[in-house]
């Protein structure tokens, strides 16, 4: 397991991280370019070696529910790796509707004429019905799983 001043030295070497220092002598290392909320790659690094950086934008990454993973025992080369990913993911906008190639509205109607309204905005796809909101999914596959299971299809 790798000291805590060594994955000081590993984490200060990506010079676009920001140290924070926090309680108990814990660290945060933050990334101000990110284009997402979430700031921290490095969160909580502990004197004893213990600490967690982000991973939930990474795909096949196996994150806890906030989409951090502990570093604890990782080897320097898994560190710096997990680290130069983070920054890349948190440096690009995913573009959902344009990378999928689907519109940014659609109509979906249910049962009993039923109407609801799938639109894609600002990194989200919203379901209205009429003027008021109905869901928020973070992928349009979701919002499509969840409509199709309350029963509507594409109209």
């Amino acid at each position: 397991m790798l000291s805590f001043e060594q994955k000081l030295a590993i984490i200060e070497s990506f010079a676009e991280l920001e140290r924070k220092d926090v309680s108990l002598g814990r660290v945060n290392f933050q990334y101000p370019g990110s284009v997402h909320d979430k700031k921290n790659v490095v969160y909580h690094l502990h004197p004893n070696g213990n600490g967690f950086a982000y991973a939930g934008l990474l795909p096949d990454c196996p994150a806890d529910d906030k989409g951090f993973v502990n570093i604890r025992d990782l080897p320097e080369h898994e560190l710096r790796s997990l680290i130069a990913d983070s920054i890349r993911s948190l440096s690009t906008a995913a573009e959902p509707a344009q990378a999928s190639g689907q519109p940014r509205s659609e109509r979906w109607t249910g049962t009993g004429n039923q109407s609801l309204t799938l639109k894609f905005e600002d990194d989200f796809w919203y379901i209205f019905a009429g003027l008021n909101l109905d869901s928020v999914f973070e992928t349009y596959e979701e919002a499509v799983e969840y409509l199709q299971e309350e029963g509507f299809s594409r109209s």
